[in-house]
């Protein structure tokens, strides 16, 4: 994969949304905070998202350039929302944050790697 991803915008979008999801996790604000409870995410682990996101913005815009980089990123992006589905899943939490943030965000994530990344 030499080639850089086509179209790029996609990308720059999800990189653009990961990053604000970064700075909603520091923190975190209070409908961040409600979500990992109610998915029972351990709070010892909460630290851990915010860097997580940010690493992902920044893996997405530098896989602008470096496009296995950008295909390697989307991909552990959709693994990261099929986790959090579950996590929503085992708490039996099939409410706004399941259907529209969750499963909302791994469609983007599909789409981003299908459109941008794909064959």
């Amino acid at each position: 994969m030499t080639a850089l991803p086509d179209p790029v915008w996609p990308v720059a979008v999800l990189a653009f949304i990961q990053f604000g999801d970064g700075l909603l996790c520091l923190g975190p604000v209070p409908f961040v905070r409600r979500c990992f409870e109610e998915v029972r995410f351990p709070r010892k682990w909460w630290w851990l998202t915010p860097p997580l996101k940010f690493a992902a913005a920044l893996g997405l815009v530098a896989g602008i350039r470096l496009p296995v980089l950008g295909a390697v990123t989307v991909w552990a992006l959709v693994l990261y929302f099929l986790v959090a589905i579950a996590f929503h899943v085992r708490a039996r939490d099939f409410g706004r944050n399941l259907l529209l943030n969750a499963t909302g965000m791994l469609l983007i994530c599909l789409l981003v790697a299908v459109y941008s990344f794909g064959p």
